[in-house]
């Protein structure tokens, strides 16, 4: 059962050590949230005691807290992106199961912004484009705090807000058989990118290639890596995605999954309504959506 929303809240400020155990840090976490259920979505700094402090201004431009704490009464994904980057095949092992060659440059593919979720809230299996095979996919989230061009390997984290959770979420019938060889479609449907519970900023972050990644379904762990396994890192990511091309303030980058996902277990283990997904990185924190049907 899901705990009352002051102790829901202050569950995420829970920091995960590799792989066995919890502590508590304080550190800095941005989220967005609602006070009660008919509120304006807030921005705001989630302190420990599970209280948020609004900030005042734009996240993506001059902000500053605004010294006030109020209660959460609900976690929403902690921005709204205004473009989703990902990244296939950029763990070695994940390469490896799936018998692929290590790619040469980033793979790259796009889902679209209304694949966004929220913590707590479900990803539905789609029932109008039926799958049967729909996949979590634990990874780490780079999210962009200002426009970027042609970074360089210099300057190129100097444009990161900070890092959160994400699930990438697949239809891989849709996206290897029905999809007409692009992967789009699989990976595209709306409650497949959930993210969460906060942004944790970039200074808090000592080095992205290095933080201990995992995934459970129904509580069985079905992913543990570590971003050292990248093939390529947040910043040859970041100088490869910006190259010739603007990626605007609140681009989200889901920057590749570690091995151990469903379609590459044998025999083959995929969502079905009633599951329970949890992502989780140390330093950032846990995401955790069920798992419903699309109601027709």
């Amino acid at each position: 059962m899901r705990p009352p929303a002051a102790d829901y809240a202050r569950d995420y400020v829970r920091v995960l050590p590799p792989c066995d155990h919890f502590a508590t840090v304080p550190i800095m976490k941005i989220i967005r949230f609602l006070t009660n259920a008919g509120a304006t979505p807030l921005t705001g700094i989630l302190h420990s005691d599970g209280l948020a402090e609004p900030i005042d201004g734009d996240l993506f431009g001059v902000w500053q807290p605004s010294g006030r704490r109020v209660r959460v009464a609900k976690l929403l994904a902690p921005l709204q992106p205004s473009v989703i980057l990902a990244i296939g095949l950029n763990f070695r092992a994940h390469a490896q199961e799936t018998q692929q060659p290590i790619p040469a440059h980033p793979v790259l593919f796009m889902k679209s912004p209304w694949t966004v979720q929220n913590p707590g809230d479900p990803i539905l299996i789609p029932t109008r484009l039926p799958s049967t095979r729909v996949d979590y996919e634990a990874e780490l989230v780079v999210i962009l705090g200002k426009a970027c061009k042609n970074a360089t390997r210099d300057n190129a984290l100097d444009h990161v807000l900070g890092y959160t959770c994400g699930n990438d979420v697949t239809a891989r019938d849709w996206q290897k058989s029905f999809g007409g060889n692009q992967w789009c479609r699989g990976k595209s449907f709306d409650t497949f990118a959930p993210l969460g519970p906060a942004i944790v900023t970039r200074d808090e972050i000592q080095d992205p290639q290095n933080l201990t990644l995992k995934a459970w379904v129904n509580g069985d762990l079905r992913q543990c890596s570590s971003t050292a396994d990248q093939i390529f890192s947040v910043v040859d990511l970041i100088v490869f995605l910006s190259g010739s091309t603007t990626l605007p303030a609140g681009t989200a980058i889901f920057t590749g999954t570690p091995s151990g996902a469903g379609f590459a277990r044998t025999p083959p283990l995929y969502l079905t309504a009633g599951d329970s997904v949890t992502i989780a990185i140390d330093g950032i924190g846990e995401l955790t959506n069920p798992v419903a049907l699309e109601e027709a």
